[in-house]
Formats: C-alpha cells, structure tokens, sequence
C-alpha cells in the first residue's frame, strides 16, 4: 500500500510531471471517461428515492448531491449523451438516437452523483442544470443484482475474493460538460465521492479508463508506460478476459520516454495515478465507444495521505 510517497508508483523522474493538482483539475477533464455499461438489469434499488445524505458538498453556486428522483436520473442520462455521443465518438443505436439519453437498466441499482450549477439558467423545463455526473455502484447493491459491469470486460472474481473482506464501489459515467472543466468542478466532484466513500465506508475503488482510438499500436507508449510503472501488485492483479486480452506491454522499459508517454495518457488517468490507483493486467478494445480500456484498481488505503489531508479524513473541506 502507498502512503504520502509516489516513488511506489511513478519513478522520480517522473513525479516531477504528475503534478499535485492533477488529482482535483484533471481527473475528469477529457471525454475519456469511465466506460458505460451494457447489461440489462430490470429491477430498482429498495432505497432509491431515500432523501438521506442526498447533498455531499458545496462550493459557491455548484453543489453536488446525490440524485433522489427519477427525473434527476434522466437529466444526468441528457448530460452522459451529450458528452459521450453527440460530441464524443461512442456509436448510438436508433434507441439512443430517439431518446437522446445515454441510459441502461443499470441506472435503476446505482447511485447518480450530480454537480448542479444554482447559478445557471433554468432548463426549458425550469429544472437546475446538471453540469457534471459520476455513477457508484457499491457491492452489496451489484451482488443481488448480476455483479458489476467491469466483469464484461475483466475478470475482477479473484480480486474480490482475495479481498473478500473489504467493500468494493465501482465507479463509471463520469463526465462534465467543456465548461465546467475545471479546478473548482472537479475538486466539488471528487470531493462528493470521498464524502461518499467515507459515508458508506467504502474500501476500494474500481472502474474501467479509456484511452482514444482502438488500435493498440499507436497507444504502444501509454500502454507500456501503464504496464511498466503502474501495473497492480499480484494482490490487486485483476486480468482482461482472455478473449478480448490486449498485451499492454508493447515496449521495452528502457525503450519509453516518460515524459512523452504522460502527455498521451488522458487526465482521468493521470489523476488516479496520482491519487494511488494500480492498474490491471491487459487492456480490451471496446468498438462502440472508439476506445482502448484500463483497469483501474484504488484500494481507499492506498491514497495519498496529502489528497485525504485536501479533502479531509471525514469529508468536511466542502460540506454543504
């Protein structure tokens, strides 16, 4: 486990281009966010539209809470639609097209984390807008429900029963709309999902990342760069499935210029890895969405203990 030093993770050389900030600027700031899901699962959460710990933090007029209706849910699917399909490069399907919402049945078992902007326009339906997103899925909630979505594309058993002891939150459909990229929207969003972490006592974090473009060739530098400096200890090893297995390992070690390799990685990346995320063994190419996936792998113990001393052991830097 890492604790205030990075040396575990990022050679010294390296550090000098992660630089602090990275973790609460950049960690959303692209549109390679974590990945969608595509399961059916056609069954609500028992306390979906419990108003507790709805508000996680505030920041001047942005806030971020947890949604509790349904129409909070459809704002956030309007947002993921716009950022991933009408300006990213995910294909829609004619279902997709019609309803101009990004959205799955895994929507109705999740949590919808919203950043909403009190001092923006109305909607055309007097609703608040919804500037940023970011959907939890905790463990005890994916059990009954057919796993998480991760499982599609890595085979994430072993590490759980590994840890079988420990309480694990997926994290996907993040994104935020271009101008709302930005130091205080990003520091508010990951600010509400350590109050979550915190609040539900969470103890690791994992996700799928992408990289643009779906020919690992060209992503031969940021893929070694991952294989090489930021691969998961065998006890938090979890392996693409083998029949979508891409070798990230495309380049010798010595053969890789840091530098050049950091500047390829996308933000969301580069701020899990300053936070203390593993990455796991092999990427998968997922078509759809025009992307190379990584396993991101963050054990809670495992953050750098200045992000916690940032953010605040009990979540209180931006309590509303």
């Amino acid at each position: 486990m890492r604790g205030d030093n990075d040396a575990g993770l990022i050679p010294g050389a390296v550090q000098n281009w992660l630089k602090p900030e990275l973790a609460r600027t950049a960690a959303l700031a692209a549109a390679n966010w974590l990945k969608p899901a595509r399961r059916s699962i056609d069954i609500l959460r028992p306390d979906f539209a419990a108003p507790h710990f709805d508000t996680l933090g505030r920041l001047g007029s942005l806030e971020v809470r947890l949604a509790t209706s349904r129409d909070d849910i459809k704002r956030a699917q309007k947002l993921r639609y716009k950022v991933f399909y009408r300006d990213g490069t995910a294909i829609a399907d004619a279902p997709t097209l019609l309803a101009r919402r990004d959205k799955d049945m895994f929507d109705k078992i999740c949590d919808h984390v919203l950043v909403i902007d009190h001092d923006a326009p109305l909607t055309r339906r007097g609703k608040q807008q919804v500037v940023g997103t970011y959907r939890l899925l905790r463990q005890e909630i994916a059990r009954p429900h057919g796993g998480f979505y991760t499982d599609e594309e890595f085979d994430i058993s072993a590490l759980m029963e590994r840890h079988a002891g420990l309480r694990f939150l997926e994290l996907g459909r993040s994104c935020v709309l271009p101008p709302y990229r930005t130091k205080r929207t990003v520091e508010l969003l990951w600010h509400g999902i350590w109050t979550y972490v915190r609040r539900h006592r969470m103890d690791v974090m994992i996700g799928c990342a992408s990289l643009p473009g779906t020919d690992p060739n060209r992503l031969a530098l940021p893929l070694s760069f991952l294989h090489h400096y930021a691969a998961a200890p065998e006890e938090w090893r979890a392996r693409a499935h083998a029949s979508r297995y891409v070798a990230m390992n495309r380049m010798a070690k010595d053969a890789i210029d840091a530098k050049t390799a950091l500047r390829e990685l996308p933000p969301l990346i580069k701020g899990y890895l300053r936070l203390g995320a593993f990455i796991g063994d092999g990427a998968v190419i997922d078509h759809q969405f025009g992307t190379t996936d990584v396993l991101v792998v963050m054990p809670v113990a495992a953050i750098a203990s200045r992000y916690i001393g940032h953010f605040g052991m009990d979540a209180s830097r931006h309590a509303a």
